[in-house]
């Protein structure tokens, strides 16, 4: 049997490597209100700057959390049937419910169809977007009202030609990164 001759130096060496590598993960970064006040408000102006390119590109979902009606009820939804979806030059408006089918299959109404009038508005002091366009689908016109803020948190209000309007309250995401499921359209 051969025996292995391990100088102390080489060993202080590896045990002294193992116990960095173990340490390293450990630490944590403290930081005080100033610095975590001053990275918070780089990542929403990071944000503002990536909105800015999806708004251009008209490429965004914004998935629903709560619907409003227009006296003020508000209720809680689920994010992947209740949507309001922009692609390019086409728009898709969905509310749905998974306690009955409704003409969607889905429990809602889906309308889907071409975007016309698009008008959008910087706000850079308070890192929000607003933009206003109006969708033609086959079940009616619909002008929305969309309000964007650079936590990715939007709110969109539909109108039609009658007198009732419906709030959509959630989270922005790109369109191939959000989880919406469509529903038929009539």
């Amino acid at each position: 049997m051969k025996a292995i001759k391990i100088n102390i130096v080489t060993l202080i060496g590896i045990f002294g490597f193992l116990m960095i590598s173990a340490n390293s993960h450990s630490q944590d970064i403290k930081l005080n209100s100033k610095e975590r006040k001053e990275a918070r408000k780089a990542q929403l102006t990071a944000n503002y700057h990536i909105l800015d390119s999806l708004i251009s590109l008209r490429s965004f979902v914004l998935e629903a959390d709560y619907l409003q009606n227009r006296i003020g009820d508000r209720i809680p939804v689920q994010s992947n049937i209740n949507f309001v979806k922009v692609n390019g030059t086409t728009g898709v408006l969905q509310t749905g419910s998974s306690y009955s089918l409704g003409y969607n299959g889905v429990g809602g109404v889906t309308a889907e169809g071409r975007i016309g009038k698009w008008d959008v508005y910087k706000d850079p002091k308070k890192l929000s977007y607003r933009v206003q366009f109006s969708l033609l689908t086959n079940i009616g016109y619909y002008d929305i009202y969309l309000t964007i803020s650079s936590n990715n948190r939007a709110t969109a209000t539909i109108s039609g030609l009658g007198p009732g309007r419906l709030t959509w309250e959630g989270r922005l995401a790109t369109v191939y990164n959000s989880r919406i499921f469509k529903g038929r359209t009539i």
